[in-house]
């Protein structure tokens, strides 16, 4: 018998090549099956349960961590003063005999505004230990109440809402775009020096690389610039105030929709809240710095957890149910007429559409269909009620012209021209760029797709593949502005809980707060080192007089998960 079952087996028929090339590809894109090995969702992903709340001790604690990162933010905003990215023209302190002080000492106000920044990094770091714990493994014994982060979030927010603008000059691109938008002109054709005149008031504040460059950005934002401009005016200082109140709103639903999409993915809202929005580079990038990122991913994020409401409830999805999927989906699809890569987490509720309806070919068929149409209808609307047409989708690739270290494969190109350099062999940074950036961008989509299907199959939360697919296409993007990494880690800390991505996220986040100015230029170099030395002498000055009022050492609060 044995020898018969043998015999039976050597004659089965081998696989043909097809069927060979057709398991390899639903292997490679991730429909083949559950596989042996760890997948993305185990490597990344655990429950993490909600912890009972601090004890006296740590309450006291937490009260000086605080009060420490909001000193650090006062200090941020009066360094500001003399050290943001103030503007050319219509600076409301200029010659001022106490708020234009700081402008006239240029190194002790950029000393006092990177001694802020640290402080602000270190607060977030001390308060981390009360909203995840240890990070090899452990969790949190007790934790800080979502109302405790709230107020501290808060409290850090306020001074740098009324402060300039730091670490970046958009807002003034906003302003000046704005400005030709409410003049009826065409902002996708014509840069501000070609529609406002280089001497204008607006475009001298604008930085000289996008003076003649059209605007990048959808229709929904452009069309609120105009309502802004339509009560401002030239007026840049409350141009810049009303641009803030739009980035406010964009945090606000950012804080309303995370520690919801958290429990829905099994994860603590606080500590959730802790690495997406009091990340130091959300409070430094989108409310001091003022980007238009803030609105797109508060309305994403909103979008995502409205649309997840009416999939993954129990009713049968018509009625009041279907009318919430449908908000969900227009929100979405309103905050990518703010910038694109939002529009991926209606392809990722999508496929959770299509799961809940069966998982074949005609439910994913269905789900996209009914998407589509709604993606088309509000970009439609948006773009001819604001009366600017199609014309964005020309200028998407506006970014490109600057060459970011942070971008891996235009890395890649900058070191292979320099050795090229270096060698002797000419500079081919142009040519390598060439190579490196559509490689990079199929990488991306690749990763895109075996996410989406691994949503389709069940393998992994919409959120998790959305974080996972924002992160390659942000690391892989041409070029990588700081704040761009929160497309990726503010959807990720709705999900994502292991070590290996928390560690890297924080470390990132930390450093790169630090090292960036916070006027969004260059200083010289010496002022750089002076303002270095200060801020370090005066950050260990700081740990050592607070050494008993603050958990610098690592204290008992963890367990074994």
């Amino acid at each position: 018998m044995p020898q018969t079952e043998m015999e039976h087996e050597s004659e089965a028929p081998a696989p043909t090549r097809a069927a060979r090339a057709a398991t390899f590809v639903k292997r490679a894109i991730g429909v083949e099956g559950r596989s042996h090995r760890p997948s993305v969702s185990d490597r990344l992903h655990g429950d993490e349960p909600e912890a009972p709340g601090l004890n006296s001790r740590e309450t006291r604690q937490l009260h000086w961590i605080r009060l420490f990162g909001a000193t650090g933010a006062v200090l941020m905003a009066v360094g500001a003063l003399g050290a943001g990215a103030q503007p050319v023209l219509q600076n409301p302190v200029q010659g001022l005999r106490i708020l234009g002080l700081p402008a006239r000492m240029p190194s002790a106000t950029l000393s006092m505004a990177m001694t802020g920044t640290v402080m602000v990094v270190l607060a977030w770091l001390l308060l981390g230990r009360f909203a995840v714990g240890s990070m090899r493994g452990g969790r949190a014994l007790r934790q800080l109440s979502r109302s405790q982060l709230d107020r501290t979030l808060l409290l850090w927010v306020i001074p740098l809402t009324v402060a300039p603008p730091m670490f970046s000059r958009d807002v003034y691109s906003y302003l000046a775009q704005s400005e030709i938008t409410a003049r009826g002109l065409d902002p996708y054709e014509i840069g501000p020096a070609g529609a406002l005149g280089v001497d204008h008031v607006l475009t001298r504040t604008v930085p000289n690389i996008w003076r003649e460059t059209p605007a990048p950005y959808g229709p929904l934002f452009l069309w609120m610039g105009r309502g802004i401009t339509s009560i401002t005016g030239d007026n840049i200082v409350a141009g810049i105030f009303l641009h803030r109140l739009l980035a406010l709103a964009g945090v606000a639903m950012i804080v309303w929709a995370l520690p919801r999409l958290a429990r829905r993915c099994g994860v603590s809202s606080v500590s959730a809240l802790w690495l997406g929005a009091a990340n130091p580079l959300l409070l430094f990038h989108l409310v001091a710095g003022i980007h238009n990122e803030a609105l797109m991913l508060g309305l994403m994020l909103a979008g995502v957890e409205l649309a997840l409401r009416a999939v993954e409830g129990t009713d049968p999805i018509r009625g009041r149910t279907l009318m919430l999927l449908l908000a969900g989906a227009s929100l979405i699809a309103l905050s990518s007429t703010i910038k694109v890569p939002s529009l991926l987490a209606l392809g990722f509720v999508g496929m959770a559409l299509a799961r809940r309806w069966g998982g074949t070919a005609k439910a994913l068929a269905s789900a996209a269909a009914l998407f589509a149409v709604v993606a088309i209808a509000v970009t439609m609307f948006v773009s001819v009620a604001s009366g600017l047409g199609m014309g964005w989708t020309q200028t998407l690739g506006t970014a490109t012209e600057v060459r970011s270290w942070m971008s891996i494969p235009t890395l890649l190109g900058l070191g292979t021209g320099l050795v090229g350099v270096l060698l002797g062999l000419g500079d081919h940074t142009t040519a390598v760029l060439s190579l490196t950036r559509p490689i990079a961008s199929l990488v991306a989509a690749f990763i895109t797709l075996r996410m989406l299907m691994s949503v389709l199959v069940g393998r992994i939360h919409p959120m998790g593949g959305l974080g996972v697919s924002l992160g390659a296409i942000v690391l892989l993007f041409p070029v990588v502005q700081p704040w761009y990494l929160l497309w990726a880690v503010i959807p990720l800390a709705a999900w994502a809980t292991r070590p290996v991505f928390r560690i890297p996220t924080i470390a990132f986040s930390s450093v790169v707060c630090v090292i960036l100015m916070p006027n969004g230029a260059e200083y010289e170099p010496f002022m750089i080192v002076q303002a270095a030395v200060a801020t370090t002498l005066a950050s260990v000055a700081i740990i050592f007089l607070t050494r008993n009022l603050l958990p610098w050492r690592a204290q008992q609060t963890t367990a074994p998960a």
